[in-house]
């Protein structure tokens, strides 16, 4: 397996879109934002993504756009402008109904109570928000005391995504990521004895100073608080995006072969405690809305990685959030004081993205659909796509006409990803990006 590693764990896209992020430019702005808005059918199913780009302390592994603040101030000044960009997209998006809503960051876990509370009160004027829909929340548990806890689940929480990354203090400090298990328990009971259903755990491997036996250890502390969903995470070290990952020692990071070992034996752990591999990197129990969508085959995946969400637009808010509409991808200004001047002064705040072009549709279905369910039916590439199927069901049966390490078998009217070949498959997914051939930009690695 070691040398399968090493031929198919190149660095390559991890596909939470297609085209991707590196392929979005500034011919897409404001008023192409407006009229593909103005686009939307009437009843049109909306996901909200709020981004809060502040931390109280900086992880080294982070990969988000996010700064650290020492004061609330810059949070305070944030909140205006994202409330003005809430109150001008929802006026603009119509009739659409909000079926999931999701703060993601930095960390939306340091926001004030009151702040809590007038932001949902906001969003809920702002955009029709269906009673069932689900609200996700990133939680940071070194934030959290019982007045946030009991504001989040006023506010409508749903799902609880906590960060472990791993438990080993050796790992933590190499990281700048303190968290005792204990504190992460408390969170997860916390939450549940305030009637949030969901619990997600994220954790990592690759990380500094990790080792096989570490992951175990760690996997079975996170196992042992029954989440409702696992992501088992791969880091991504990109100091030439990320420059805080400068601060992590290199020399220290396992190789592509440890970093498989970690993955398989992590993943190991969870399987024998009952949850359900989903996808490449998730787990899920039985009972979970991601189990369930992956069984009846329809997971997704964007930004926020797999998902159960059926939308027709993601709608993203606030600094360098991205947003997905039929016609193609858009993203807000990353800089946050560019963000707030245009937000505050009642302007767009599109920076850039993209509107699917040529096959982008067709391919960015075939590779979400091997990302979600190792497979391709070329029956139901016909019905949805009519002739234009056929281009990518013959790279389809070349790639496994020309497969010789077994990673893929062709059945009669299908392809198919075999167990040996699921830990490639964001490098046998690749095989269908026509924007990947003389590509510049820089990826983490695939496994």
């Amino acid at each position: 397996m070691t040398s399968l590693v090493e031929k198919f764990s190149k660095p390559v896209p991890r596909y939470t879109s297609y085209p991707t992020a590196p392929h979005f430019h500034a011919g897409i702005d404001d008023a192409t934002y407006a009229t593909w808005l103005a686009d939307l059918p009437e009843q049109a199913s909306l996901s909200l993504y709020l981004h809060l780009p502040f931390c109280d302390r900086l992880c080294w592994f982070c990969g988000c756009h996010t700064k650290q603040v020492n004061r609330y101030d810059p949070v305070t000044r944030y909140l205006l402008a994202l409330q003005a960009e809430v109150d001008r997209v929802g006026a603009m998006a119509g009739g659409g109904k909000v079926t999931a809503l999701h703060w993601g960051g930095g960390s939306p876990s340091l926001l004030r109570p009151s702040d809590i509370a007038d932001m949902t009160a906001r969003i809920r004027r702002a955009f029709k928000v269906r009673p069932e829909a689900e609200f996700s929340v990133e939680l940071d548990p070194n934030d959290m005391d019982e007045a946030r806890f009991d504001a989040w689940a006023l506010a409508g929480m749903t799902r609880a995504s906590i960060g472990v990354q791993d438990f080993d203090p050796i790992v933590q400090a190499a990281i700048n990521r303190e968290q005792t298990f204990t504190q992460t328990q408390h969170v997860v009971l916390a939450v549940r004895s305030r009637g949030v259903r969901s619990v997600n755990i994220d954790m990592l491997y690759g990380l500094p100073h990790q080792t096989v036996a570490g992951a175990v250890v760690t996997a079975t502390q996170v196992a042992s608080l029954r989440p409702d969903r696992v992501a088992l995470f791969g880091y991504a070290h990109v100091p030439w995006m990320k420059k805080h990952q400068t601060m992590i020692d290199e020399a220290a990071l396992p190789d592509g072969p440890a970093r498989f070992e970690q993955a398989e034996a992590a993943a190991a752990v969870f399987l024998a405690a009952g949850y359900l591999p989903i996808g490449m990197d998730h787990f899920a129990l039985p009972h979970d809305s991601l189990a369930i969508a992956y069984g009846q085959g329809r997971l997704q995946r964007n930004f926020q990685g797999y998902t159960a969400d059926r939308h027709d637009a993601l709608i993203g808010l606030g600094a360098s959030a991205i947003g997905k509409l039929p016609q193609g991808y858009v993203q807000n200004v990353v800089a946050t004081h560019d963000y707030q001047q245009r937000a505050l002064n009642g302007v767009g705040v599109i920076a850039r993205g993209v509107a699917f072009a040529g096959d982008d549709v067709i391919r960015g279905h075939v590779i979400e659909r091997l990302m979600c369910d190792f497979a391709l039916d070329f029956s139901s590439l016909r019905a949805a796509f009519g002739a234009d199927a056929e281009e990518v069901i013959g790279e389809a049966i070349a790639i496994g006409l020309a497969d010789g390490d077994g990673l893929v078998r062709l059945l009669p009217g299908a392809m198919e990803i075999t167990e040996r070949g699921r830990p490639f498959v964001r490098t046998l997914a690749s095989k269908f990006d026509a924007y990947l051939v003389g590509d510049s930009a820089r990826y983490s690695r695939a496994v």
